[in-house]
C-alpha cells in the first residue's frame, strides 16, 4: 500500500515541460521501507537507479513527490530492465507477489489515494490486472506490463496518465474528472518467494 509514500524532500520545482525527473531525486521512503536501502544510482549510460533485493531483507521503496506537477501531468514515460527475476514471482497469485521491478503511479483526491502498480513480473501473465484494493482511503490495481525474459534489455514505457486513471478507477468514462497527480514509487522485492530480485530504472519524464 502506497498511502503517505512520498516525502517533501523529493519535490523539486517544475520547469516548462516535458519534465525530466532526475534519478537522484528518488529518496527512500522510511515509513514504507525496512532498515536497508538496497537502491543505488549508477552512471550508465543511461544514468539509472539499480535495485538489488536479497532474501532476508525487508522490502524498501524509493519515491519521488510531484507536488509541482499536480494539475499539469498528463503523460509519463520511463525505461526499465529486469536483471534478476524473483523465483516464481506472480502478482496475481497469493503468497507469490514479488516483482523484479515496480513503478507505482499515484493520484490523490481528498483523503483517498489512487495507485496503479505497474510491474515487471517473473511468471505472471503479461497484461493481467490483479490484486485490486478498494477502501475509503485507497484504490489500487496491479498491472503486469512485462513478464519474464528478456533480462538485461531496456524496455520503454509511455503512459497517458489521465486515460489510465479513468480506465481503472472511473470505468473508462472519458469525461470523468482526474484528481491531482501525486507522485511515483519504485521497488524490487523478493520477500514472499525468499529469492533475489533486481532491476534498473531510468529516464523518467512527465509531460
Amino acid at each position: 500500500m502506497l498511502v503517505g509514500l512520498f516525502v517533501a524532500g523529493a519535490v523539486v520545482a517544475a520547469p516548462p515541460g516535458p519534465w525530466p525527473l532526475p534519478v537522484q531525486g528518488f529518496q527512500i521512503v522510511e515509513r514504507a521501507s525496512g532498515p536497508v536501502n538496497y537502491y543505488s544510482v549508477l552512471p550508465g549510460p543511461p544514468q539509472h537507479i539499480h535495485s538489488h533485493y536479497v532474501p532476508g531483507l525487508k522490502t524498501a521503496v524509493v519515491g519521488y513527490g510531484a507536488k509541482d506537477w499536480q494539475a499539469r501531468a498528463s503523460r509519463l514515460s520511463w525505461k526499465w530492465r529486469a536483471v534478476t527475476l524473483p523465483v516464481g514471482g506472480n502478482e496475481c497469485q497469493e503468497g507469490k507477489g514479488d516483482s523484479a521491478a515496480v513503478v507505482y503511479v499515484s493520484w490523490k483526491r481528498g483523503l483517498r489515494y489512487y495507485t496503479l502498480k505497474y510491474v515487471w513480473s517473473a511468471v505472471g501473465p503479461r497484461g493481467a490486472v490483479c490484486d485490486k484494493k478498494r477502501n475509503p482511503f485507497l484504490a489500487q490495481d496491479t498491472v503486469i506490463l512485462e513478464s519474464g525474459a528478456p533480462l538485461g534489455q531496456w524496455k520503454n514505457v509511455e503512459l497517458d496518465l489521465r486515460a489510465e486513471f479513468r480506465k481503472h478507477f472511473e470505468g473508462g468514462d472519458a469525461t470523468a474528472e482526474v484528481p491531482d497527480f501525486f507522485g511515483l514509487g519504485l521497488m524490487s522485492d523478493g520477500d514472499q518467494t525468499a529469492s533475489m530480485s533486481s532491476a534498473d530504472f531510468a529516464e523518467f519524464k512527465l509531460q
